[in-house]
């Protein structure tokens, strides 16, 4: 650790699970990951429930965005929120607030209700924020880069992990004993059961921060009082936040857009079955076990050599090349070729 900078972290050891610095690291992910189940669980299901509701493209369309809309409004908010209580509170209380909806999937009768309840499962998306500050408060900043990668990384990988499991385990598993209506209904029980028990397991298990928790730091004296709303007004207020703001809104857009959308595409322009698009729409999210931490990977090495401007040349790299690979992708006939451009 490093005494100089809250006794974080110098290192990530993958394997441990010691408590504080890699106990916080394994849980941000791990919550993280459990959101995504979460949040994307009906995604892959959503031909299904299309056909079951008679809905239009277009209504889909509308709660991809309403699920968007929940996770955008809740990450302005419990960006200061973290300043003040920590991650480890958040985590557990949006993951089990966002499991409670998610658990009411199967009550949905129309597009107004299917929106309203996409909106507040998307809660469950903000936990970005708290898994990127947790990490953030765990290791130094020589290896923030990394550590924040990874843990983002692999709790992305939730969206790929959930298209396989919901759409290509669990609905053909239920749909064995039910019919498809019946089985798109329940099954989203699953991971809000999932999520709920995690909400309640990390606030237990884990730490605020390298000397302790929010609150007892904050009886001790080694942590000021922070105040929420003066942390937003001193971000907002920076014109760096907007730039990257953007840039996020660009990268994530794109994922969140493939996340909801895909399987759907693949059945749909490819005549698919349900189980078989949501398995090839899986092979996206799967892609963060590696990409992510290999981005923050470089970030750090061009970090060291040229500072900030490193870490901007990674970003702009991989922004390019993900804008250009959209246009290829939606442009793109065949089956295997479109599947390798999405990779």
């Amino acid at each position: 650790v490093d005494p100089d900078q809250d006794d974080k972290a110098t290192e990530i050891k993958l394997l441990s699970f010691k408590r504080p610095h890699m106990r916080a690291f394994h849980c941000s992910w791990i919550c993280f990951f459990t959101a995504f189940f979460i949040w994307f669980a009906i995604a892959p299901l959503l031909p299904e429930v299309k056909e079951t509701l008679g809905l239009s493209k277009q209504q889909v369309w509308t709660s991809n965005i309403c699920s968007v809309a929940g996770t955008i409004f809740m990450r302005f908010v419990n960006g200061p929120l973290c300043d003040k209580y920590g991650a480890r509170i958040l985590m557990g209380a949006m993951l089990f607030l966002a499991s409670i909806p998610c658990a009411l999937t199967g009550l949905v009768q129309n597009s107004a209700q299917l929106c309203v309840l996409r909106f507040f499962i998307g809660l469950g998306g903000s936990t970005f924020v708290m898994c990127q500050y947790w990490s953030s408060r765990m290791f130094t900043k020589e290896v923030a880069g990394t550590a924040n990668a990874i843990v983002g990384g692999w709790g992305n990988l939730g969206g790929g992990v959930t298209q396989l499991i919901m759409g290509s385990v669990l609905f053909p598993l239920f749909k064995t004993g039910m019919s498809a209506e019946q089985a798109w209904r329940t099954v989203c029980i699953v991971p809000a059961v999932v999520g709920m028990t995690l909400g309640i397991l990390v606030t237990k298990i884990s730490d605020d921060a390298p000397k302790g928790n929010y609150s007892e730091m904050k009886k001790n004296g080694t942590m000021p009082e922070v105040s929420a709303a003066a942390s937003f007004r001193t971000g907002t207020l920076n014109v760096n936040t907007w730039l990257l703001f953007i840039q996020y809104a660009c990268c994530f857009g794109v994922e969140l857009t493939m996340n909801n959308a895909a399987a759907s595409y693949f059945k749909s322009t490819f005549e698919l079955t349900t189980e078989s698009a949501a398995a090839i729409a899986s092979i996206f999210g799967w892609m963060n076990l590696f990409a992510r931490g290999l981005g923050g990977f470089f970030s750090d090495k061009l970090n060291s050599k040229m500072g900030m401007r490193g870490r901007l040349i990674v970003q702009t790299i991989c922004l390019v090349a993900e804008g250009v690979l959209v246009f290829v992708f939606a442009n793109t006939p065949q089956l295997w070729a479109a599947i390798l451009v999405m990779v």
